[in-house]
């Protein structure tokens, strides 16, 4: 029963993070703006370490394992979706991460020997493959060469976040999350913010609107602090597939919310690849239950 509380938390946290996110690139450059997130919460995360006297990791594989999924889980998988937020509503930049766990599934039969998938789950992971190239061709026709790459580049940060997860349960799942996490962050916001400095600017010259600054910091302190440690949390005690399941209700949750402030629409064509994507996790998440 706890478990599945804290999965729904995590998952509510995860819901609203595509709005504040859309939100926040709509007034501030994309990548200073992930960086300056991870900054917020390291400023927080590494006194609570020092504070609890939290030993380190001494494994050189450990260390290189934190480095690794702090650059795909932080760096490519912010880097492309803040960027491709630009160009996407809130709602399909949900409904595209929820294809991460059609390649959780397929990177954990290969790197985790208790996760293996059948053939039928494969076609259902091919199923989510079309549900997400029906909406980048939406995305083409609507917005042209633009809405193709953001929509691109948010699936491609999809893809980075489930070889992240599944690579830190199959190595570092026993690790503090607090450890995890801060690691993580600070591989990941130094190219971040170098990125940012030198294509974007100093950040003290952005628009820093109201909207902008409760975006950021609820992104630093709910989403980058209380949802990536209840993630890893839930890592300890759940499967990797089940963890990323939470894909398969954030877009509902994530469209509703992005009609309700921003007035975002969905076109018939992306909801219907919204559709495919979700069928085929459901299935995925199914068969993968009954094995």
């Amino acid at each position: 029963m706890k478990n599945i509380v804290v999965w729904w938390v995590t998952c509510l946290i995860w819901s609203s993070a595509w709005l504040f996110i859309k939100m926040g690139v709509n007034d501030v450059p994309p990548i200073s703006f992930a960086a300056l997130r991870l900054l917020i919460a390291l400023s927080i995360l590494i006194p609570v370490l020092i504070l609890r006297r939290t030993p380190l990791p001494r494994d050189p594989r450990e260390r290189r394992t934190i480095a690794i999924t702090g650059v795909l889980l932080l760096g490519v998988n912010y880097g492309c979706t803040y960027w491709g937020a630009q160009f996407v509503s809130s709602g399909l930049i949900a409904v595209l991460q929820a294809s991460t766990p059609a390649f959780g599934l397929w990177f954990g039969h290969y790197l985790l020997r208790d996760e293996r998938f059948s053939w039928p789950q494969f076609w259902a992971v091919m199923l989510g493959v079309a549900g997400v190239a029906v909406i980048c061709a939406d995305q083409l026709q609507l917005s042209g060469g633009a809405g193709l790459a953001g929509a691109t580049a948010v699936a491609l940060g999809g893809a980075c976040v489930a070889l992240g997860y599944v690579l830190v349960k199959g190595r570092i799942g026993h690790l503090d999350p607090a450890v995890i996490m801060t690691g993580q962050m600070i591989c990941a916001v130094v190219p971040l913010l170098t990125y940012g400095l030198v294509r974007e600017g100093n950040p003290v010259d952005f628009n820093w609107t109201a909207r902008a600054v409760t975006s950021l910091l609820y992104l630093a302190l709910a989403g980058s602090i209380a949802a990536f440690w209840l993630n890893y949390w839930l890592l300890n005690r759940m499967s990797a597939s089940a963890v990323l399941s939470m894909a398969l209700v954030e877009p509902l949750i994530a469209v509703l919310l992005g009609a309700i402030v921003l007035h975002e629409t969905v076109s018939v064509t992306a909801a219907i690849g919204g559709m495919l994507i979700l069928t085929s996790m459901w299935v995925v998440l199914r068969k993968k239950s009954e094995g």
